[in-house]
């Protein structure tokens, strides 16, 4: 061989090398799914810890598209209510699909991000139809109305057809609930005299198993539906109803407990409904995993898990996280749990979405 030849040999061989490498790299963080796999969009609902910045034009408090929110975030404050992102984007970067999930209502979201998925999620809903008419937001009925409107652009953007397929071929994760407990059943006078805590946790039980009926009759066939968080030791819970000493909120943890007793007893019915092979209904524990972090911060890198980075840490979220807070929040959001004083910080989702996932994987196919 030449000395032409054996240099277009190795030149080439370098060319491939470095292509393996790059591109083992891209993907790193993706999920193998399984053989003959494909997941065409990922597609969210919920409240604040998925909303990308669905209320940033809406008439409420409940935002976070201003510093410091997305101080990590490479595009600043978009609505994400965190440092950097959020679950539905790490959710659908785990998934192979892409590393941002825009807001729907986004003025810059374009049919090309449709057709990978959009998060229609409102900060501050809930499955109580009441917690989401309190703050003035998207209630999860009209999530499933822009849903709808979505499909609609999508079929005419690419056609009946492959538009099915992008619909059936999608992950579709649901997250909400917690401001059921901590905005409305122990913060205004309208639910705790009807209802104990189990029998509200069964009242919005009932609105999650419609609502799942719904998407379901939308075209959903892969459903991951989160659990509820421990939301009585985030830290503006503790604040309120932790005592002197902060500790965790319990009563709030309890109907957190039962909420999601509920919630996977909605999941398991509708199996037992829902029974073809293309439907996949899961229920993904949160409550769990993320006590872990709190009770045992330093095994995870953290150094706080009680306090947020934003602020004082001891209340501070939405509106009250707001460019006043800078000169008292951390300089290193990565060593908190939480972001601010209802959100966990990026490092936080990082460590979480990845674990809940995995677990949860061979479920969603």
């Amino acid at each position: 061989m030449g000395f032409l030849s054996q240099f277009q040999t190795c030149f080439w061989t370098i060319i491939l090398f470095l292509f393996m490498v790059l591109n083992c790299h891209v993907n790193e963080t993706a999920l193998v799914l399984p053989k003959n796999v494909t997941v065409s969009a990922v597609f969210v609902f919920g409240d604040s810890i998925v909303d990308p910045g669905n209320n940033n034009n809406l008439p409420t408090i409940a935002k976070g598209n201003f510093l410091p929110y997305g101080r990590d975030f490479k595009d600043g404050p978009t609505g994400r209510f965190s440092n950097g992102r959020v679950p539905s984007d790490l959710i659908a970067e785990e998934f192979g699909v892409k590393g941002l999930v825009p807001a729907y209502l986004d003025p810059k979201t374009q049919l090309q991000d449709l057709l990978t998925g959009v998060s229609f999620a409102s900060g501050a809903a809930g499955y109580d139809p009441l917690t989401a008419k309190t703050a003035n937001v998207i209630p999860m009925s009209g999530q499933l109305e822009l849903f709808k409107e979505c499909i609609k652009k999508i079929k005419g953007g690419v056609g009946e057809e492959r538009a099915a397929t992008i619909i059936s071929e999608a992950i579709y994760i649901v997250c909400t609930g917690s401001n059921d407990i901590s905005n409305t059943y122990f913060s205004t006078p309208f639910r705790r005299p009807h209802y104990d805590i189990n029998g509200y946790a069964e009242f919005n039980a009932r609105y999650a198993n419609q609502f799942l009926q719904d998407l379901y009759g939308l075209g959903a066939r892969r459903i991951g539906l989160l659990g509820l968080p421990p939301i009585g030791c985030v830290p503006s819970q503790r604040t309120i109803g932790g005592g002197k000493n902060r500790d965790c909120y319990e009563a709030e943890n309890q109907l957190a407990i039962a909420y999601n007793a509920k919630l996977s007893g909605v999941i398991d019915s509708l199996k037992a409904v829902y029974t073809l092979p293309d439907t996949k209904l899961i229920f993904l524990d949160i409550y769990y995993p993320l006590l872990s972090l709190i009770q045992n911060p330093a095994k995870y890198g953290f150094e706080v898990a009680t306090k947020g980075c934003c602020g004082t840490g001891l209340i501070e979220a939405s509106i009250f996280c707001n460019p006043t807070s800078i000169p008292l929040s951390c300089p290193d959001a990565s060593k908190y749990v939480f972001w601010d004083g209802y959100h966990p910080s990026e490092k936080a989702y990082k460590i979480l979405v990845p674990i809940i996932i995995n677990t949860h994987l061979n479920e969603f196919f």
